[in-house]
């Protein structure tokens, strides 16, 4: 049993915790129309919203576990996973995956609106774009990154919509950037990746074999770039000045994240590792109270 949850990887539920910026979004945007519901109806289709995306994310999980068990032999951590290592059965984890999938998706078209569905199922279609074949993104370079770190704005939507029905579209610049941070985060991973398996690294996937650390720092770079340029298209159209305000303590983010993924091998394999690091997770926690502020004190558009 143990190791079927291992292959389920459900310590990783912080990466759905994404759907929340959505929500928060929503609700910023859209005061009038949620004062027509309680307090308590927003916070159940936040959390229920949550985890449904759990779900999902985990049924990915489970498709990944599967795709990749023959290249995580090559890798000196992964190897170590349940289906690599012959510990579960690879239909009890396809049987297990429908069942996740089909709860997931159907009370999201029970409870939800269709355009929350609509997300809910693109989340999964990405996780098999990303890691079926012929498709399999994840061995494409770049694209891969890009098409992975898409579960930002994904997981967006489905945040946006748990909290209404209308088919209002949030601001563009406000989920690319959210993307653009994703995709930091998975470019710094891959090349935390490629210091930590050298020349192996095109045995585990081949998308590595592609990338030099150059080109992977080079990427690193253009999207906190595309980052800001949108951050600030936001801020400036919406007259948000606080976060015109709080803009260097982003950067210096970028800039933490930035140092450890040079400094310490295979550290962004695992992002949730950072939070661990008591400074780190101090730091993110600032950033949220300066981020809620704003929200409290800077009215959209005024």
């Amino acid at each position: 049993m143990k190791a079927y949850l291992r292959a389920l990887r459900l310590e990783r539920w912080p990466r759905s915790t994404a759907i929340f910026v959505g929500s928060i979004a929503c609700i910023w945007f859209n005061l009038d129309y949620l004062k027509l519901y309680s307090w308590q109806i927003i916070i159940f289709n936040m959390v229920f919203a949550f985890l449904l995306t759990w779900g999902i994310s985990t049924l990915n999980y489970i498709i990944n576990e599967i795709a990749d068990a023959p290249y995580d032999i090559h890798h000196p951590i992964k190897k170590n996973r349940p289906l690599a290592r012959g510990e579960v059965k690879k239909n009890t984890l396809i049987l297990i995956g429908i069942i996740l999938g089909s709860v997931s998706l159907g009370f999201g078209f029970y409870y939800f609106s269709l355009y929350f569905f609509l997300f809910l199922t693109i989340l999964l279609f990405a996780g098999l774009v990303y890691n079926v074949k012929p498709m399999r993104v994840k061995e494409i370079p770049f694209l891969d990154a890009i098409v992975e770190s898409a579960n930002n704005p994904i997981r967006f939507f489905i945040g946006w919509y748990a909290l209404t029905k209308s088919n209002k579209f949030p601001p563009a610049s406000l989920f690319l950037l959210w993307w653009a941070f994703g995709n930091f985060l998975m470019v710094a991973k891959r090349l935390s990746e490629r210091r930590l398996l050298k020349d192996k690294a095109g045995d585990y996937r081949l998308s590595l074999k592609k990338y030099t650390e150059k080109s992977l720092l080079v990427f690193m770079i253009i999207s906190v770039i595309i980052f800001f340029v949108l951050y600030f298209i936001f801020a400036l159209t919406y007259k948000l000045q606080s976060f015109l305000y709080f803009s260097p303590f982003i950067l210096l983010y970028f800039y933490l994240f930035f140092k450890k993924t040079i400094k310490e091998k295979g550290i962004m394999e695992e992002p949730e590792q950072l939070f661990m690091n008591l400074k780190f997770g101090s730091y993110t926690f600032f950033l949220l109270i300066l981020i809620i502020i704003s929200i409290l004190f800077d009215k959209i558009g005024e």
